[in-house]
């Protein structure tokens, strides 16, 4: 009887580059599970797989298995052109390879070439207007909420004093900072050093109207006057942030990296349902003062007629400190909330003050909930804007164009009063 014998294993019949690490030139793989761990965590590693490499003629020139790390290393004989290929009947269940599953690479350095095939990854597609279109709302009701907490505090400020305020920027990035100080270098939890914020930027407030604004009002100072003054307080307050925080752009501790949950029609991350949940909570809490409380009785009082307030005994002082608490609480929790969705810098409220006047005198000036309108208003198409052909760079145009066309057919705003002069 004739013996048989087995015929010489080939180059895919080799043991795994993984269990034999490879020191010379290779073409090392590295597989992650796109999709899978938990959504603060990285993608975790695809083990078990099969990978095989041939050279640009079809030969191939060995194979490997992925290790533990999702990494796979095939040994080759210098620069050159390869085929990298991955066998899917060896992928674990609930992995799936997104793209291609052979790869063409052209190895330039000695050393070899990293590869990665994705994984449960995202099919880059066209993606629809319709689709894109919702995304950019939801940015910009995003965007238009922290937008009204500033503007509130300015509507609310300018109805009971008729002020102007052009430092009112510099207590958005007062809060940001503050924020950043609490968490940052004393190690603050952020909600915690959040909630200790609104009460340090009421403070602020309270503090600029009692040195600042009320013995200039006491002297019968003109409001063009304190308008210019606010535009010194601004300017002596950025400069001050600018030399104690520095010109970088910083982050929180927490909260700064998150992936986004898909919804459907859009993507939202955690991290911006809590900063449109806590917004819409703190604009609740603030109309339901204005609307059912005396002190929102009597700044309404003070706003209709500051005069006729104090004739019958209110304290109109006490009144407008209470109005610049308020609104400075407002704009350092917009402050927040602004450094949590982006960063923060000492510009950053300088550069969302055009924003925030725009909302206030779209909505009304001096009304609350004309803040909200103009500010949602103004958010949205701020983030539709590069949608219609708006460039990224100007988006703040589009938005600047609206207030004007709105203001061209009513010029007291969306919820303003339309008032006799002369």
């Amino acid at each position: 009887m004739a013996e048989t014998t087995s015929p010489t294993p080939g180059p895919s019949a080799s043991a795994p580059a993984s269990d034999a690490p490879v020191t010379g030139p290779a073409i090392r793989v590295r597989l992650l599970d796109q999709q899978g761990g938990k959504a603060a965590d990285d993608p975790p590693p695809v083990p078990g797989v099969t990978v095989t490499v041939a050279d640009d003629s079809g030969s191939e020139l060995g194979s490997a298995v992925t290790n533990d790390q999702g990494v796979a290393a095939v040994a080759i004989p210098g620069k050159g052109t390869y085929e990298v290929s991955i066998d899917e009947s060896t992928l674990p269940a609930g992995v799936k390879l997104t793209g291609k599953k052979t790869l063409t690479v052209k190895v330039n350095l000695a050393s070899g070439q990293n590869v990665a095939f994705p994984l449960n990854g995202k099919v880059v597609k066209a993606t629809p207007f319709a689709e894109r279109l919702v995304d950019s709302v939801v940015s910009g009701l995003k965007y238009g909420l922290i937008i009204a907490l500033a503007a509130m505090g300015l509507s609310l400020i300018f109805g009971t004093t008729g002020l102007t305020n052009f430092s009112h920027g510099e207590l958005i990035t007062f809060g940001a900072i503050s924020a950043y100080v609490l968490n940052v270098t004393f190690g603050l939890p952020l909600i915690l050093a959040g909630l200790l914020t609104i009460a340090i930027g009421g403070v602020f407030g309270w503090g600029q109207d009692r040195v600042l604004w009320r013995p200039l009002r006491s002297r019968g100072t003109g409001i063009i006057a304190m308008m210019i003054v606010s535009i010194g307080l601004g300017l002596l307050l950025r400069n001050l942030f600018q030399f104690f925080f520095g010109a970088g752009t910083r982050s929180y501790n927490e909260y700064t990296s998150q992936r986004a949950r898909d919804f459907g029609l859009f993507d939202l991350s955690d991290k911006e349902i809590a900063i449109m949940g806590i917004a819409i909570v703190a604009i609740v809490i603030t109309t339901t003062i204005m609307s059912r409380t005396r002190l929102g009785k009597a700044m309404r009082a003070v706003s209709d007629n500051p005069a006729l307030s104090a004739s019958s005994g209110m304290r109109v002082d006490g009144v407008i400190s209470s109005v610049w608490t308020m609104g400075a609480a407002l704009s350092a929790l917009a402050g927040v909330l602004l450094g949590v969705n982006s960063q923060v810098n000492f510009m950053m409220g300088y550069q969302l003050l055009l924003m925030v006047f725009a909302a206030t005198v779209l909505g009304g000036l001096g009304t609350v909930w004309g803040a909200v309108i103009g500010s949602l208003v103004i958010g949205v198409i701020t983030e539709v804007g590069p949608l219609l052909g708006v460039p990224s760079s100007i988006k703040e145009v589009g938005a600047l164009i609206v207030l004007i066309l709105i203001l061209l057919i009513r010029p007291q705003g969306i919820l303003g009063r339309a008032e006799r002069i002369g």
